[in-house]
């Protein structure tokens, strides 16, 4: 099994991506990771509303250049599904079982996601109404990815 991440913008700070890396090493005995970063579009202060809308169709461009024709895309978004993590294991599981080897979350830049990535995701999952920084959503997610495995599994994991 293969998870990408595709996220906007680069991590810049050690402790998120000492936080990403040790994620990425716990996961590597369940599946391949891989990390992609493409670079965030320069957003003036008292952007028009047409000036983001264009941004975030740069960033989904470069974003979707990257997804696979069969990879099962899901994009986080504040308007997606809210799960617990054992539905988020079973979810994962099943679409596994129905075939699916490679698995795609996309993580947006400050300004969300274009609609072309959301049409494209297979499943729009949400872990809140809060708006959390780009970068503790990596983390938080490759930590619900690990907790997912140990979750099928059977696996020790605290709650």
């Amino acid at each position: 099994m293969q998870i990408n991440l595709l996220a906007v913008g680069k991590l810049k700070e050690k402790y998120w991506t000492g936080a990403v890396d040790e994620y990425a090493k716990r996961l590597s005995s369940y599946c391949k990771v891989n990390v992609v970063e493409v670079p965030d579009e320069p957003t003036p202060d008292n952007a028009s509303a047409a000036q983001e809308e264009m941004i975030k169709k740069k960033e989904a461009d470069k974003l979707l250049a990257k997804v696979g024709e069969r990879d099962y895309v899901i994009a986080l978004a504040i308007q997606g599904k809210s799960v617990t993590s054992e539905e988020f294991a079973e979810h994962l599981d099943k679409m596994a079982t129905q075939g699916y080897s490679t698995f795609t979350f996309i993580i947006g830049g400050s300004l969300g996601l274009h609609d072309e990535v959301l049409k494209r995701a297979n499943y729009k999952l949400s872990f809140s109404k809060f708006t959390f920084p780009h970068q503790m959503v990596r983390v938080i997610l490759l930590e619900q990815v690990y907790r997912a495995f140990r979750i099928q599994r059977g696996e020790p994991y605290h709650k």
